[in-house]
């Protein structure tokens, strides 16, 4: 395969489900085998404070494809009528032409297929209409529902689903090797996107290979998470998990990463052999943070009533590596988030003003090439989960609830675990105006009047259509009868 010139570089992106920033070995977690992850940092970047756009699948994802905020593209919650995480798998149709959500909203995919690249989508979708290819991608193998057994896998190809028995992470990598083998010879960059449905529950044992179930599970302490006893934060409502429950939940979990590490690994692998990997930007990042044990939860942002903000639930694991042109071994702790990808990826392959106009996120391509953000390092990032939002910077998070609460402020520098919320103690008043008017100011930029979250009935547990129309939003609550 023919070498690329330096100015239009390959991209690999790998994006897991509902991986937590602290859930890798090069992030301090001693308890998780991820020796392929942590190939990637030491062979390149990793961002120690990126922070997700929304708590949950379906927003994140359109977020990373468009740049958008959900308050701009419209998807709010994750869309429930495509999941299904049973022993059997999926047994319905796709739901074709029901509801295209980002229609007109141009993607990174799409800008890059304009400008010459092959691009290709292997894995999890979740974005709505799944048998035709969207969003730029020429190549469409998705697994269109939001959850499925890791076993019996439905895919797409050549507009029809097909279940497959081979594990879905395997899957899609097998499905994205043979669109990287079918590049050979072609002098177009390539675009693949990887998307893994783990470490996404199910986590039994029946869901994941024997060779990854080994004693190691079984005698795993899980020191690395809070313990059993762990207090659930008050104000919040969420489903109790008890100790035994907690050991198969976290080896589950632990098990999906080490497997998913695996198949990241054939991927560097092809690369290195082809002598392509110097000329690829590989990146690896989660849709959305995930609570193991971490305030007594078991999920993300909707794993509470109300949906919660904890830096647990919105941080994300992100490694961008290049050898030779991003620099190795390193950790960025500029405040970064989802939203800065798609402009941050346009700059660094020099196509800056392709870039479409209203989205609120600022390039970071700088400290891809080495060098300081300089008066564009951030000070705020900002979260969205409909009606809650949050404005955090390295020393204080505001959680804001509309219309009326409750509100959190936490001392994140002081207090990273965030338990001890400071809102309504004295000598913080004049610090929430402050944040509380940053906060609506910079929301007031972007949000389209018509799609503002604040203003929706979005409760964490759904999103059934276009969030302009009725009953677009689900309100059952599973620990609730």
């Amino acid at each position: 395969m023919a070498s690329r010139s330096d100015d239009r570089p390959n991209l690999l992106f790998l994006m897991s489900d509902d991986q937590g920033a602290w859930a890798m070995g090069c992030a301090g977690n001693a308890e998780i085998r991820s020796p392929n992850l942590d190939r990637l940092a030491r062979k390149g970047i990793r961002f120690d404070n990126f922070f997700c756009t929304s708590p949950v699948c379906s927003p994140a994802r359109a977020s990373i494809l468009t740049g958008r905020i959900p308050s701009q593209h419209g998807v709010h919650d994750a869309l429930m009528w495509q999941s299904d995480t049973s022993k059997a798998g999926l047994d319905r149709e796709v739901p074709a032409d029901s509801v295209q959500f980002l229609l007109g909203m141009p993607t990174y995919a799409e800008l890059l297929s304009d400008m010459g690249y092959d691009t290709c989508l292997s894995g999890k979708w979740h974005l709505g209409d799944g048998l035709e290819p969207r969003c730029g991608f020429d190549t469409w193998n998705p697994m269109p529902y939001g959850g499925t057994s890791y076993f019996n896998v439905p895919v797409v190809a050549n507009g029809r689903l097909d279940k497959h028995e081979t594990y879905a992470t395997e899957l899609f990598t097998d499905n994205a090797l043979k669109f990287l083998g079918e590049q050979a010879g072609e002098e177009r960059p390539f675009c693949l996107a990887v998307h893994y449905t783990a470490p996404h529950k199910p986590w039994g044992r029946e869901h994941h290979p024997r060779s990854l179930w080994d004693d190691y599970y079984d005698r795993c302490p899980f020191d690395s998470v809070p313990g059993p006893d762990e207090p659930l934060p008050v104000g919040f409502q969420a489903g109790p998990v008890d100790a035994e429950t907690r050991k198969q939940h976290l080896a589950g979990y632990f098990a999906a990463i080490e497997g998913m590490d695996r198949h990241v690994g054939r991927l560097l692998d092809w690369l290195e052999e082809q002598d392509l990997r110097s000329n690829t930007l590989v990146v690896f990042m989660s849709d959305n943070g995930m609570n193991m044990g971490h305030h007594g939860l078991y999920g993300k942002g909707n794993a509470t009533w109300p949906q919660n903000m904890f830096d647990t639930s919105v941080k994300v694991p992100c490694l961008i590596s290049r050898p030779g042109h991003v620099p190795e071994n390193q950790v960025a702790t500029d405040l970064l988030s989802q939203y800065d990808w798609l402009p941050t990826l346009m700059e660094y392959t020099g196509a800056a003003r392709r870039v479409p106009g209203g989205l609120p996120g600022r390039s970071f391509s700088p400290l891809l090439d080495g060098r300081p953000i300089g008066e564009r390092k951030s000070i705020y990032v900002f979260d969205e989960y409909g009606p809650v939002r949050m404005i955090r910077s390295e020393e204080w998070k505001l959680v804001w609830r509309y219309p009326a609460g409750a509100h959190e402020l936490y001392n994140v520098a002081e207090d990273p675990e965030e338990r001890v919320n400071l809102f309504g103690r004295r000598g913080h008043a004049g610090r929430i105006r402050a944040l509380r008017r940053e906060l609506d100011d910079w929301f007031a930029s972007y949000v389209d009047p018509e799609l503002d979250g604040s203003r929706l009935p979005v409760t964490g547990r759904g999103q059934l259509d276009h969030a302009t129309r009725e009953g677009a939003f689900a309100y059952r609550f599973p620990w609730i009868d």
